[in-house]
């Protein structure tokens, strides 16, 4: 059977419930005169309990060694039953039937809603710890936001009857400002944030006091530092501290900076001496290699020439055994020259390769050329279409007019002059 039934035993009904629209902490109390004999915490029969979303209603009993409570949380609204109220059962449910009225005090704590405190901390001297003899006014003003999440360590710390909440919000502004003005002073040093610097790290500043006070604002008032929002770091501009505070910093900037320039002129110094140390080495390596492709070169320059003599035993006749030498032998070096060629293409940049043409008529070899040479060797006339030639991967000597890649050679050389 429930504390109270639907009967009206003794009395007129009750609506327990809050109507207040900004609140933290309410106390109901019973209204109209009935009753008016009984105590003004005593619960009439059939009295309903309303208690709406976010909030909670707390029944507190007095008892000789001390308080109990009984917690109901929105939303909740029917008539009060002892199943609900465990601790209201064991007082007096079991004395009475479960139909006998009681004495309660009952809170309403709002659960949903943050109160909102402004604060501003008077001037107070900040020191940076590289000039720690130079004291800078410095003030602090914003606004925190809070509100109740762990409720019973709420009710454990604050005494509820005659709860005010104007007074409880001056106590936390004092322990506010009193705990931020602390971290403030400290922050140039444990957060390494120069004081000149100070001004333009509001958010920063804001994050850090919200973690050093959160947790005490818990332990000491039960209630959640839900954000704090410094709105102003302003420095004392005009006092001579803050003056001297910044030409000594902008000096040890500038010395900083010169230090730093010295350090970088140094380091691509020597970082521009170890490229050229480099590149000096590259160059040595690649003259080494050219050095060599000239002499392979000299050396087939010479056995070209030996080969012309040899291809012209017996009055001006091919000689099959020297052109079969001759070609071993340029095989041979070309072999030895593409190898040096490969390594100076390891080289960037690879140089294009060169082709030799060489050239003989009636026998008589003229030597080895390249393609620009041909062409100033036919403006000249002493290159015809009549040449032989031969280039490296020919099989043997062909007529230079029979050579495709020859015909532009052939194509700026003027005609014969007119006959005298």
């Amino acid at each position: 059977m429930g504390l109270f039934s639907n009967k009206n035993e003794g009395g007129l009904m009750d609506v327990i419930r809050c109507d207040e629209q900004e609140y933290l902490v309410h106390k109901w109390t019973p209204t109209g005169g009935a009753n008016s004999t009984k105590k003004e915490n005593s619960i009439r029969y059939g009295s309903s309990l309303r208690v709406k979303d976010g909030e909670l209603a707390v029944f507190v009993y007095q008892q000789k060694d001390g308080s109990l409570h009984d917690y109901i949380t929105g939303p909740y609204d029917q008539t009060i039953k002892s199943a609900n109220f465990p601790i209201l059962t064991n007082i007096v449910g079991l004395a009475f039937g479960g139909s006998s009225p009681f004495q309660a005090e009952i809170y309403f704590i709002n659960l949903s809603g943050n109160v909102q405190i402004k604060f501003g901390i008077p001037y107070f001297d900040i020191y940076d710890p590289r000039f720690m003899d130079l004291g800078v006014p410095c003030t602090v003003r914003g606004t925190i936001t809070f509100n109740v999440i762990d409720y019973k360590n709420f009710i454990k710390l604050n005494r509820l009857i005659n709860f005010e909440l104007d007074d409880f919000k001056n106590q936390i502004k004092d322990f506010f400002i009193r705990k931020t003005k602390s971290v403030v002073l400290n922050i140039p040093q444990d957060n390494n944030i120069p004081v000149m610097q100070i001004e333009r790290k509001i958010d920063e500043i804001s994050e850090i006091v919200q973690s050093r006070i959160k947790e005490t604002m818990q332990d000491d008032f039960g209630v959640n530092l839900k954000r704090v929002d410094i709105s102003t770091i302003e420095l004392e501009k005009e006092h001579p501290h803050y003056q001297q505070l910044k030409k000594s910093t902008a000096d040890q900037q500038t010395r900083t900076i010169e230090a730093q320039t010295g350090i970088n002129i140094t380091n691509l110094s020597e970082s521009m001496r170890i490229q050229r140390k480099d590149t000096e080495m590259q160059v040595e390596g690649k003259n080494f290699t050219v050095h060599q492709l000239n002499q392979q070169a000299d050396v087939l320059k010479t056995a070209a020439e030996s080969l012309g003599e040899m291809g012209n035993i017996g009055g001006g006749g091919m000689n099959p055994a020297g052109m079969m030498t001759g070609m071993m032998l340029g095989g041979v070096m070309a072999n030895q020259m593409g190898g040096m060629m490969n390594k100076i293409n390891q080289t960037p940049p690879p140089p294009a390769p060169i082709i030799l043409y060489h050239i003989a008529l009636n026998g008589q070899q003229g030597g080895s050329h390249s393609f620009e040479q041909l062409q100033q060797l036919a403006r000249s006339g002493q290159f015809t279409k009549a040449h032989h030639i031969w280039k490296e991967g020919m099989a043997a000597w062909d007529l230079a007019s029979n050579v495709t890649e020859l015909s532009q050679v052939f194509t700026v050389v003027p005609p014969p002059p007119p006959a005298p």
